[in-house]
């Protein structure tokens, strides 16, 4: 198994030491395991794991408290995963899919929150930008009128 200093792990993902450190900090990231000088070492585990992190705070536009809270539903999905791939009992199974279930539409559902927010941002900057329009227009008459804005 390979492992990677910090450095490298920030080059990859496009972070800087500092930003991995912080999320390491406040529980976005699992701390890595140290060498006996303190040396961070990373995984490929985990620089996936932080390219997750990654993508959902710069693509989806989480908060970090969002994001907090999108990384710790992923977890519980993966662990429902590996508790299914440990059943053979069909009612098991059938219960765990459906833990499954609505863990997903946990995770759908604070993504359709931010889509409903970005939406509702779209919006204002549409409406916005009709008026503008329509200001322009209103200018552009009244000056091919040869009128003051106020005639």
């Amino acid at each position: 198994m390979s492992l990677y200093k910090i450095d490298d792990v920030a080059k990859e993902c496009g972070l800087t030491k500092r930003t991995i450190r912080y999320y390491e900090e406040i529980g976005v990231m699992p701390s890595p395991q140290r060498t006996d000088g303190g040396t961070r070492l990373y995984t490929r585990e985990d620089i996936d794991y932080l390219k997750k992190v990654v993508r959902a705070k710069e693509v989806l536009g989480f908060s970090l408290q969002e994001l907090h809270t999108y990384i710790a539903t992923a977890d519980v999905l993966n662990e429902q995963r590996f508790d299914y791939q440990q059943t053979t009992e069909v009612r098991e199974r059938i219960e765990k899919l459906t833990r499954m279930e609505d863990t997903l539409d946990g995770q759908l559902q604070l993504i359709e929150q931010k889509l409903q927010s970005i939406h509702a941002v779209q919006e204002e900057l549409k409406e916005l930008r009709e008026r503008v329009q329509s200001g322009i227009q209103r200018l552009q008459s009244h000056e091919a009128a040869g009128q003051p804005e106020g005639g």
